[in-house]
């Protein structure tokens, strides 16, 4: 944190921060009610664990502060040179560590929005929550070239290494992780299908708008564009996409809020998707 952050933050917020930033992932789910699927529950939805070096993920290292970029009037992307990062996998996310002139220290949790093969770089994407400490810094006070500390990559749970089909849903800064996933498919021009279900309140809170392609689908809650129907994803939008089977099955990847995670979790088993074949991570 540089001089211009002096003292402690205004405020901490009781949530975490993963994604939108917000919130730790969740490792328990609520059971649905009487004649719905049940969402499945995140203990259950994360086959196939990618073992993460402790090693690495525990030491701290410095980033440096080298381009923000706005995304939406309430989310703006920060890219971050580490020349020392040893890379992660599209879905991990990192720590990040700001240390106030008194001494005072704020840990947060944040999703990678940047794809592996950005070398030496990474890029978070950042709502700005109302009182938050963190977000707070991000968005009124931090510059290029301001210093931060980060470590990791953390976590292999949502993950997803490229080896298999990839059908992912998200809301909001939930599109955060699953956009990694996007750009590292487009990187490496994989054969392996990808599709995109994104969830947001209109055109202009859609996170990347600009960067989407023939892979997604959008879905907008409060105001759309001329001719394309407002309403919150349901199974019309899901049920196409698990009708293209490719070969291996899908593998289905749900980031959000938690309503969000268990709104779509329930749409994927509703329309057939394997319990154990959907990994969720979702902000609290």
């Amino acid at each position: 944190m540089t001089s211009r952050a002096s003292g402690r933050p205004t405020a901490i917020t009781s949530g975490a921060t993963r994604g939108r930033n917000s919130g730790t992932a969740v490792t328990e789910q609520t059971h649905g009610t009487p004649g719905t699927p049940s969402a499945p529950p995140a203990r259950f939805a994360v086959p196939g664990r990618i073992a993460v070096s402790e090693q690495v993920a525990a030491a701290w290292q410095t980033a440096t502060l080298t381009e923000v970029r706005r995304e939406t009037p309430y989310a703006s992307t920060f890219r971050l040179a580490v020349p020392r990062w040893a890379g992660h996998l599209p879905g991990q996310h990192l720590m990040l560590r700001l240390t106030a002139e008194d001494g005072y220290v704020a840990q947060r949790h944040y999703s990678i929005a940047s794809a592996p093969e950005d070398s030496g770089h990474i890029e978070l994407t950042l709502d700005r929550v109302p009182d938050g400490e963190v977000s707070g810094w991000f968005h009124t006070v931090a510059r290029p070239g301001d210093s931060i500390e980060v470590r990791g990559p953390l976590s292999g749970f949502f993950a997803w290494p490229g080896d298999r089909p990839a059908l992912l849903l998200g809301a909001g800064s939930g599109i955060v992780p699953l956009m990694s996933m996007v750009r590292h498919h487009r990187a490496r021009g994989l054969s392996v299908p990808l599709r995109m279900l994104v969830s947001a309140r209109g055109p202009e809170e859609l996170i990347y708008a600009g960067e989407l392609g023939a892979e997604t689908t959008a879905v907008f809650t409060r105001s759309a564009p001329a001719g394309v129907p407002v309403g919150r994803m349901s199974a019309a939008h899901v049920a196409p996409l698990l009708a293209e089977r490719p070969p291996g099955g899908w593998e289905a990847y749900v980031c959000g809020s938690n309503g969000f995670a268990e709104h779509a979790s329930r749409l994927l088993v509703a329309a057939g998707q394997p319990v154990d074949r959907i990994r969720i991570e979702r902000f609290g």
